[in-house]
């Protein structure tokens, strides 16, 4: 699966976003404890939404990503 093996801790802009310059876009981190972080990157300090890997994979092949 693409998009898992880049380095841990390095927080990655969605290229699917709609408008990267008003800072509508959805970043994805992929953490020590094998969790995938999410945030909204024009709020980057509030929640991070945090899933196992094996769901965040899950998610990914239902959307056809592979």
């Amino acid at each position: 699966m693409r998009g898992l093996g880049h380095e841990p801790g390095r927080w990655r802009t969605s290229s699917y976003s709609s408008d990267q310059r008003q800072g509508n876009c959805v970043e994805v981190v992929l953490g020590p404890t094998r969790k995938v972080g999410l945030r909204d990157s024009a709020h980057r300090g509030h929640t991070v939404l945090e899933v196992p890997v094996h769901q965040w994979v899950s998610l990914l092949r239902s959307a056809g990503y592979s």
